[in-house]
């Protein structure tokens, strides 16, 4: 009877035994310390993730980005069965009074005969927005091709701007109110009509084609991100340009010429701005820069890197805002934007890409 009572003693008190006060708190740091390990592995996943897929976004940004400027460039110079626009009848530069071919204010609201300049198939400005000296206050609010609306333009300052002049690689029915090339391999001929292609059967009609390319300060998709946009040749009963908007989150353009001095190898020897072309030589290549940067800012990411491409050159100066047109040929640093909000441009990530582009019709075609 001792002895069961004895053993009923015993094994109550080991069931009643529980973990002392230094070994629940051991424990218990234990689980934090494993807790917040887990919680950082997680936060740093997702932070490397996120940091990924927006370098991806920013890759195929800039991979479509180029994918429509390069074959537009490429193409540049080509006048249909034509070599060369020099024997196209019914052009007209930009310095001349304004061609009856294409007399209409929409159809110059960009610059007297900037539309049926066919002497330029390549031009652009350096640094500004310019387009032509005498491009009129309309050309800031053409039409949208997305929205149907006109589209404010708020061009980036110090961004170059790239037009391209020629013709269409397929051929058209004669359209009235369309500037189309009726072209045979001796002769061309520059018309809005819609009459027929007269050298038929061997003339060959097609649609002129005109693009200019620029930068501006926002997007169809939010205010404030930047996108690649251009001017572009259009008609709706009359011939006239409208706007369209490429890709968002393209923030800075630069362009140069590579340029053959003699116009007759086909070689550039040396790539000039866009304002420095000799009169005396062929455009025979375009090396075009693009600034990508990410659709959102990282609140804990400050871009420090300095940015030199094209004529943004460091030893003339950096600059921190490119919609200063005191920052026209400085590189760029992001850091020293004047905002320094969290959200701001300090703290989105960027990429710069390029590529030269060599013009298939350089000596004609």
């Amino acid at each position: 009877m001792n002895i069961h009572r004895k053993l009923s003693r015993t094994l109550s008190r080991h069931v009643q035994c529980g973990v002392s006060l230094i070994e629940l708190m051991v424990a218990m740091t234990i689980g934090a310390v494993l807790i917040f390990g887990a919680t950082q592995v997680y936060v740093n996943s997702r932070n490397a993730y996120g940091v990924n897929e927006g370098v991806a976004r920013m890759q195929e940004t800039a991979r479509y980005a180029m994918s429509v400027i390069e074959p537009d460039v490429r193409m540049s110079n080509f006048w249909g069965l034509l070599k060369g626009a020099g024997s196209v009848t019914q052009q007209a530069l930009q310095t001349a009074a304004v061609d009856p071919i294409a007399s209409g204010a929409a159809a110059n609201v960009c610059g007297n005969n900037f539309a049926v300049d066919l002497s330029s198939n390549l031009q652009g400005d350096n640094n500004v927005f310019t387009l032509s000296p005498t491009r009129q206050a309309g050309c800031n609010s053409l039409i949208d091709s997305d929205t149907a609306a006109a589209w404010a333009t708020t061009p980036v300052a110090t961004a170059d701007t790239l037009t391209v002049r020629r013709a269409s690689v397929f051929t058209a029915p004669a359209t009235a109110n369309v500037l189309q090339l009726c072209t045979t391999r001796i002769s061309g001929r520059l018309q809005s009509n819609g009459g027929a292609c007269t050298a038929a059967p061997t003339g060959q009609m097609s649609n002129l084609i005109v693009d200019t390319y620029y930068i501006d300060r926002n997007s169809l998709q939010q205010a404030g991100l930047p996108a690649l946009r251009r001017k572009f040749l259009s008609s709706a009963g009359v011939v006239q340009f409208g706007d369209q908007e490429i890709i968002a989150g393209i923030e800075d353009m630069q362009v140069q010429f590579g340029i053959d001095p003699l116009g007759n190898t086909g070689i550039a020897t040396r790539y000039v701005n866009p304002d420095a072309v000799p009169a005396s030589a062929q455009i025979v290549a375009v090396r075009v820069w693009l600034l990508v940067r990410a659709d959102t800012a990282e609140g804990g990411y400050t871009d420090n890197r300095i940015y030199e491409y094209g004529d943004r050159l460091q030893a003339t100066g950096v600059t921190g805002d490119l919609n200063s047109a005191a920052g026209a040929g400085m590189a760029y640093q992001p850091s020293q934007n004047p905002d320094a909000t969290l959200l701001g441009p300090r703290h989105v990530r960027r990429m710069l890409i390029s590529r030269t582009i060599m013009i298939r019709n350089a000596l004609g075609t």
